[in-house]
């Protein structure tokens, strides 16, 4: 087992949906295993919403029988998705003339805790993996699935085949993990609105958890967390093409600055992320003769109705926070059950400045304020952290607030 090179594969549904994409797939699978590696790899379910076996189609049939079914019961159909894929992916390989085993979460030895639909991984158990490995297998597992300690199938909520990724490269300590997409890379900003962005080869670890955590989809957050725990090299790369694609570390490898790329300590700003469809809430507390004790309730109340708060501001007399779209009215009604009468900017964006490079330097949201008024974009909140800055906007300025920042920045091609 000591001398197993294990290289971790990620592939989404988009690349295993079709006879052609998974030839693509068995491709970079076998190029693995003659460059030396024990590939172990992770698929989601295929296709997306509409799909007939995508996940989404499942949760419609069972939910326009009962909308209601328990979480424990939708975990269990959820799963059926990834064994599906699975299913089809290993007979590809036997078909091509590879030995493949598939093996669930379970099989696989993914322990979670026991919150259903969105359970995390407490630990990884690889004896069963290793055994196959040994046995020249290819390995492919089920990804966006476990099972707790008393044999409960779980799902990992979204973007649960990534984190599946980087558990396994951390619980096999493998020496990489290849996330493949539809795209070529993590790139500095959404090509579908800004033109010239492109792929960016090297980023650290907090400048892809920031971008992703402020709306760039290429992987989830909580991977790039996982992986981070032994430095385990992330790549970012396509199913369709032979791009290097993107190096996600610590720090950046020697090899990527002979070639003369920028170094990432000294890049300012990484990339322009946005997350559209939000709504902003003011609250004024200063009729409260408590105001520290108003701030707690309000804060409570949204968490005690499961309903997630961003871009917090807390002022003496007032408080201004966001959440999404769709639970805007839950989020008031119960502000008005609590005594608060709120105001709502409906239909606004928030827009995120990211670099790993922000911190300390003096005139970076002056830029960003310069190429936002050139353009007429109004901000409307704002905050910072030491790697990212956002901006909150109307959503009909969205698109032109990437640009401008994009432009401001000067990270096209």
């Amino acid at each position: 087992m000591e001398n197993l090179r294990i290289l971790v594969q990620k592939f989404g549904g988009t690349s295993v949906a079709t006879p052609e994409r998974r030839a693509q797939v068995a491709e970079k699978i076998f190029t693995a295993k003659e460059e030396g590696y024990s590939p172990v790899v992770v698929v989601s379910a295929i296709g997306r919403t509409g799909d007939p076996y995508a996940t989404d189609t499942f949760l419609h049939m069972v939910k326009g029988i009962y909308p209601d079914v328990p979480r424990r019961e939708l975990d269990i159909l959820m799963s059926c998705g990834e064994v599906i894929s699975g299913v089809v992916l290993v007979s590809t390989l036997i078909g091509l003339g590879y030995d493949a085993v598939l093996l669930t979460g379970a099989q696989a030895g993914i322990i979670t805790n026991n919150t259903f639909g969105d359970a995390r991984i407490v630990r990884i158990e690889p004896k069963n993996i290793l055994e196959h490995l040994c046995q020249d297998q290819i390995v492919v597992v089920t990804g966006f699935q476990g099972i707790t300690e008393t044999g409960e199938i779980t799902t990992l909520g979204r973007g649960g085949s990534d984190t599946t990724a980087a558990a396994l490269g951390v619980g096999l300590d493998a020496e990489a993990i290849d996330v493949y997409t539809d795209v070529e890379g993590i790139m500095t900003a959404d090509p579908r609105i800004v033109d010239d962005a492109r792929i960016l080869d090297v980023v650290t670890y907090n400048e892809i958890c920031q971008l992703a955590h402020q709306g760039a989809k290429v992987i989830h957050p909580r991977a790039v967390e996982i992986a981070m725990q032994k430095n385990i090299p992330l790549r970012v790369k396509s199913t369709f093409s032979n791009a290097p694609g993107t190096l996600v570390t610590s720090q950046v490898d020697s090899d990527f600055l002979e070639l003369g790329t920028d170094i990432t300590g000294d890049r300012l700003i990484t990339g322009i992320a946005h997350t559209p469809n939000v709504t902003q809430i003011r609250v004024n507390t200063e009729s409260e003769a408590n105001v520290p004790a108003a701030d707690l309730k309000i804060f409570k109340g949204m968490a005690l109705a499961d309903i997630s708060v961003d871009f917090i501001t807390v002022l003496p007399n007032v408080v201004v926070y966001t959440v999404k779209d769709d639970v805007a009215d839950k989020a008031v009604k119960i502000l008005k059950n609590m005594g608060f009468a709120a105001e709502t900017r409906p239909g606004c964006a928030k827009v995120a400045v990211i670099g790993g490079g922000i911190a300390g330097v003096p005139g970076v949201m002056a830029q960003i304020l310069e190429g936002l008024t050139a353009q007429g974009v109004q901000v409307l909140q704002s905050a910072d952290s030491h790697a990212t800055i956002w901006v909150l906007v109307a959503k009909e300025d969205m698109v032109k607030a990437v640009r401008a920042l994009h432009e401001s920045f000067r990270l096209g091609n």
